[in-house]
């Protein structure tokens, strides 16, 4: 039972200054997203191409949605945290990593019996032109991703994946690497494609090959 990634989370003040920082960043506009009513948070999304690696993921674009109603939870990723409230300050951050599982209530058990409490397990899902988007997902109820972000959060979709619905982007994702993710919940998730180093630096680098040229987004968490 391995997972693979699902989606890169970029966080940011606005859903509009996050698609500005999009467009100067990788020369590319992100494509439509949705509203989240479970979080009260709203996107955009980008297909990303990776081969085998990273088949069905995409970069997403997240931020809280002023027009929705308060959730009455934490909402996810920690945007609503002074920590992650102060990165975002800065501009769009690369915040957190999405895996997809086959075998979610399998996988969470194995963690929380190995230490790793990541939360609950929530329905969700948001309208899109193509029709409605189901999944399952794990979050804890302060909303914070476990070990500075490198335990990725769990998800498993119901039937159509968003990446059915998005063109390719033209960005390409070559390498993403996780530092700090504790081996018990390497053996536990196996993830397919990620770089473990060893060394201190950020929890997240993700590098990819955008229309303007190498980019590479770094974790604003350190270990």
């Amino acid at each position: 039972m391995h997972v693979e990634l699902d989606h890169l989370v970029v966080g940011a003040r606005s859903l509009e200054e996050g698609a500005a920082w999009c467009e100067a960043t990788f020369g590319i506009v992100p494509g439509p997203g949705g509203q989240h009513p479970l979080m009260g948070t709203h996107n955009r999304l980008l297909r990303l191409q990776g081969g085998d690696a990273f088949a069905q993921a995409y970069l997403e674009i997240i931020a809280i949605d002023p027009a929705a109603a308060p959730p009455g939870r934490a909402r996810w990723f920690g945007l609503d945290t002074p920590p992650v409230q102060a990165a975002l300050a800065r501009g769009p951050q690369l915040l957190h990593w999405v895996a997809r599982s086959s075998a979610l209530a399998e996988q969470h058990r194995r963690l929380a019996d190995a230490g790793h409490d990541t939360g609950r397990v929530l329905a969700a899902e948001r309208a899109t032109p193509a029709g409605l988007l189901r999944w399952r997902i794990v979050v804890a109820d302060d909303g914070l991703p476990r070990c500075a972000g490198a335990l990725p959060t769990l998800i498993e979709w119901a039937g159509a994946h968003p990446t059915d619905s998005v063109p390719d982007s033209g960005l390409q994702l070559q390498a993403l690497a996780v530092r700090g993710l504790p081996n018990v919940a390497a053996e536990v998730l196996q993830p397919a494609g990620i770089q473990r180093p060893q060394d201190a630096g950020p929890v997240l680098c993700a590098r990819f090959l955008s229309p303007r040229g190498p980019v590479i987004l770094s974790s604003p968490f350190m270990v």
